[in-house]
């Protein structure tokens, strides 16, 4: 009878399995942990009801090109602390709404999402002090001109330090 010795550097079915087990115990822990963090921070929800939103579409899209064909430049700025916001038109006169909201969205989640209300300023800008949490936002204005729908600008920003880059 031949007893068998196994060298100390001998890879083994044991080997083989650890291996195996770890590789495929890594894959999925990380799968668990991406659908645990992509379910708990944001629900997708874009609309409450898509066929209600197609049918508003075309009525928005067509006040977009009558909102362009005014020609006029908003200017946003978030800097030291104030949001501030000037509407020019197409001679570069000030615009003088009667309110306007700005709306923070923040792009991956709806947490800190919030709207600030302006108050008018002497030489027709309109602004607030709002400190704005560094990071990529969606900022929508709504600036109301005495029309049935309000001026609408709509930008994506990045905020560092502090103020729009």
């Amino acid at each position: 009878m031949t007893v068998r010795r196994r060298s100390t550097g001998e890879f083994t079915g044991r080997h083989m399995l650890i291996i195996t087990l770890t590789f495929f115990g890594v894959i999925i822990a990380v799968n668990m942990t991406m659908a645990t963090l992509a379910r708990s921070s944001w629900t997708g929800l874009v609309v409450q009801n898509s066929y209600v939103a197609s049918q508003q579409f075309n009525r928005k899209a067509e006040e977009g090109r009558a909102q362009a064909a005014l020609h006029w430049q908003g200017r946003l700025t978030v800097a030291d602390g104030v949001v501030r916001y000037t509407l020019l038109d197409a001679a570069g006169k000030p615009v003088l709404p009667t309110s306007v909201k700005v709306a923070f969205r923040h792009p991956a989640s709806d947490a800190e999402d919030r709207t600030i209300e302006l108050m008018p300023e002497p030489g027709g800008a309109f602004s607030a002090r709002q400190a704005v949490r560094d990071g990529a936002w969606i900022v929508e204005v709504d600036a109301d001109i005495g029309r049935t729908s309000p001026y609408r600008q709509v930008q994506r920003v990045f905020v560092r330090n502090g103020a729009i880059q």
